[in-house]
């Protein structure tokens, strides 16, 4: 792993890069949403990016500037799923053999994601180090890791969905929004987003949402420096689970006053339903939070320009009948 850190010209080089290789998702307006949260609000649904997530956008990005021996040398990652679904979407469609661990509990669309694009999947304990044992296959065999969040070009991917939303939301807030809510795990996403808000929105607040019971990075950055959280905790939220802060996302989030906040398993099952009942988006937890946060009034909105990032829609269809059984239930 490069320990050098990117900044907001990695972030442009990486949209040219990969421009091609991407969905440009829309932004999305809706009134019950704007009413709900007595805000003006936009949506960036990355849930319908390539692979249902951003993720693809730090794959493609770092699979891109692979040489041809790195190429035939292949690649290894770790992933609780959508950055294991990105990768291995990304090394097929480059002509890569992909290695993906993944804990055996995932959900099932990213684990038959994985397998329709063609890269080798190992199951393990969900509460094995996947990284390290990631790590260890990958120089036994002389491939490349690919890690979530730790690597340059992943996180300057990552940055593109914002640097991408901020063109979109220009004729109508030149300005930038105020707000830009958004998932919050390793901190990719939101170190990207700090490149890309500290050059050409400035004024805009960032907030990240985590799960409550995982919230290492809120205390990390409170803390000022990396703390994790136990292993072997559950949550709804299954891809924000990363334990501790990223040591590349960290620092950059730190200098750019990241705030964290938390959401709730119920919390995250209404925003759930408000998305398929009012959105018309299908999300899945993990995905959710940001709009969770702002449903749960757990930051003040009103009368605010906010912007939200919704990660992800790759949701185990027994997880969303269970949430929308839930709902109807007396």
């Amino acid at each position: 792993m490069s320990s050098d850190l990117p900044d907001f010209e990695a972030v442009r080089q990486a949209r040219e890069r990969i421009r091609a290789d991407l969905v440009l998702t829309p932004l999305l307006r809706n009134a019950q949403l704007d009413a709900a949260l007595g805000a003006e609000v936009w949506i960036k649904p990355e849930s319908l990016q390539r692979t249902g997530s951003f993720k693809v956008r730090g794959a493609f990005s770092r699979l891109r500037l692979l040489s041809a021996e790195q190429r035939r040398a292949g690649v290894v990652t770790a992933s609780s799923g959508s950055h294991a679904l990105a990768v291995a979407e990304a090394a097929r469609e480059l002509g890569i053999k992909a290695t993906v661990l993944m804990p055996a509990n995932a959900p099932r669309p990213k684990l038959e994601g994985v397998r329709r694009a063609g890269a080798e999947l190992l199951l393990a304990p969900p509460d094995e180090d996947r990284a390290a044992r990631a790590r260890a296959l990958a120089a036994e065999r002389g491939a490349l890791f690919v890690p979530p969040v730790d690597d340059p070009a992943v996180i300057a991917g990552q940055g593109t969905a914002t640097l991408e939303a901020l063109e979109q939301l220009q004729p109508v807030w030149p300005e930038g929004p105020d707000l830009l809510l958004l998932p919050l795990g390793g901190g990719g996403l939101a170190a990207g987003a700090s490149l890309v808000l500290a050059a050409l929105s400035p004024r805009t607040r960032l907030v990240g949402v985590e799960p409550a019971g995982h919230d290492d990075y809120g205390r990390s950055l409170r803390a000022g420096e990396r703390l994790r959280n136990e292993r072997g905790q559950r949550s709804f939220c299954d891809a924000l689970l990363a334990g501790a802060p990223g040591e590349l996302s960290f620092p950059i989030n730190l200098r750019h006053e990241l705030q964290a906040v938390t959401v709730d398993d119920v919390e995250v099952a209404e925003a759930l339903r408000f998305a398929l009942r009012e959105l018309k988006l299908v999300l899945e937890p993990g995905g959710a939070v940001a709009l969770a946060a702002a449903l749960a009034g757990k930051l003040p909105l009103q009368g605010r320009r906010v912007l939200l990032l919704l990660s992800g829609g790759n949701i185990d269809p027994a997880t969303l009948q269970a949430v929308l059984a839930a709902e109807a239930a007396p």
